[in-house]
């Protein structure tokens, strides 16, 4: 188990499409499925999460989904495809901004808005975090938040994050960096 200062714990942050939630691709660049019967799960995420849940991290969804603020999905069709994520993976929350971006709200990333709500909830030290993320956005927000940021890279055709903490290729390689530098107390898993 991971040990923390003043009683907060550990948490790992998840964007949800690319890294635990198999997105749409097409030309290059990835899309949130929008519709229940497309939304797939990567196979290797449960056994992932339960590794991290094993070692003492909470795990908090954090997630864009300005599709629904541009009218493109119900937002219901969301909210099915995040109770079928709480009921087949380990998390602690779910966090979704259906916000569009011209909407400059707090909470979509590369803001830390959603990070820092999870955390204010769940007692996160953020110091010993991880946002792990497919997007530039995502690690402008993890290192808003004072995490280490993973980003999962899927050669989507857009610029990469400037500055990741670490750079894998799958969530399964993320949770292999994150207990790999993540000291553990004695008699842990």
């Amino acid at each position: 188990m991971v040990s923390c200062a003043r009683g907060l714990r550990p948490a790992v942050f998840l964007d949800r499409d690319g890294v635990i939630v198999i997105p749409h691709f097409q030309n290059g660049r990835s899309f949130a499925p929008r519709r229940l019967e497309d939304f797939r799960i990567y196979p290797d995420a449960a056994a992932s999460l339960d590794r991290l849940k094993q070692r003492g991290f909470l795990l908090a969804v954090v997630t864009n989904q300005p599709d629904v603020g541009q009218g493109m999905i119900l937002q219901s069709e969301v909210d099915a495809m995040h109770e079928r994520l709480r009921r087949e993976l380990p998390i602690d929350m779910l966090k979704a901004c259906f916000h569009r971006q011209d909407e400059n709200c707090d909470c979509r990333k590369p803001k830390p808005g959603m990070i820092l709500a999870a955390a204010g909830e769940l007692g996160v030290d953020l110091t010993k975090s991880f946002m792990v993320g497919d997007r530039n956005s995502d690690i402008e927000a993890g290192h808003a938040a004072g995490c280490t940021t993973v980003f999962i890279d899927l050669g989507y055709d857009e610029a990469p994050p400037d500055a990741p903490d670490h750079i894998v290729r799958s969530v399964a390689e993320a949770t292999d960096v994150i207990l790999g530098t993540t000291p553990t107390t004695q008699g842990a898993a």
